[in-house]
């Protein structure tokens, strides 16, 4: 019994800690725990498909969150949903039936530059300046289901590539996040809806699910606090800096 309440405990600061990093930075969530799944030995679509499980309950309690907070825009939203939603259940298929270790290569490679992009513009601009129109609707459909797609498969990746797009172009970073979180629930829906018919219940770590969804629901709101307190600057400064060592993280690990 305590072997069983001290797994839980463990799992409950992986999620609480991923949630702290993906609530405020927009980012990491399923990149953080799904690199801890894989690496204690952890098949990895059965990695993201815990992980996505335990997601469906965070996503909704942080998108909740950052609503109340006025960190969303619908007129973005709106346009990631869709596309977002297809691509999660095309990228979970994909997950199910090959493996996507080569697409590693190219999504840090893209995440790289785009993570050196923000930390240029918002640590030597003296002027930030943030666009009120919305990016354009085939850019952000576009986005929704790339950023989706690789998500399933890779076990994150919703938050790294569709907020720092959106920070890359221009949109404020509190939006950015605020709006990319909103759209994560029904995008993690609809992946894990996909993984729970194509690999089956009975094969989910449900001990761990649990442990990360108590975790992430505890520091939800406490992350969305704090993307609305951070100032503009440093919360960029932030995301750029993240996204960088991601990125690189990811290009080691492929080719070591």
């Amino acid at each position: 019994m305590i072997d069983l309440f001290e797994f839980l405990l463990v799992w409950v600061l992986v999620g609480f800690l991923a949630q702290l990093i993906d609530g405020a930075l927009g980012m990491a969530y399923g990149v953080s725990s799904s690199a801890v799944l894989v690496s204690i030995g952890v098949y990895p679509a059965l990695a993201s498909a815990s992980v996505h499980t335990a997601e469906i309950f965070i996503t909704f309690a942080s998108g909740t969150s950052h609503f109340k907070l006025g960190n969303v825009r619908r007129d973005i939203i709106k346009f990631l949903l869709i596309p977002g939603i297809l691509g999660g259940v095309a990228g979970a298929y994909i997950c199910s039936t090959v493996s996507g270790e080569p697409l590693r290569v190219v999504v840090g490679s893209i995440l790289l530059v785009m993570g050196i992009i923000i930390l240029w513009r918002f640590s030597f601009k003296r002027t930030l300046h943030f666009r009120k129109e919305r990016p354009s609707t085939w850019m952000l459909g576009l986005l929704g289901y790339i950023a989706a797609f690789l998500d399933a498969l890779g076990g994150g990746g919703w938050g790294p590539i569709a907020t720092t797009t959106l920070v890359a172009n221009k949109v404020e970073p509190s939006k950015a996040i605020g709006s990319v979180n909103f759209a994560e629930f029904f995008v993690t829906l609809s992946e894990t809806i996909t993984f729970l018919i194509l690999i089956g219940p009975e094969r989910f770590s449900w001990e761990i699910i649990l442990g990360l969804l108590v975790g992430g629901l505890i520091c939800a709101p406490i992350a969305a606090f704090g993307c609305k307190k951070i100032p503009q600057r440093i919360l960029g400064i932030l995301v750029g800096g993240s996204i960088t060592i991601l990125s690189i993280r990811m290009l080691l690990e492929f080719f070591k």
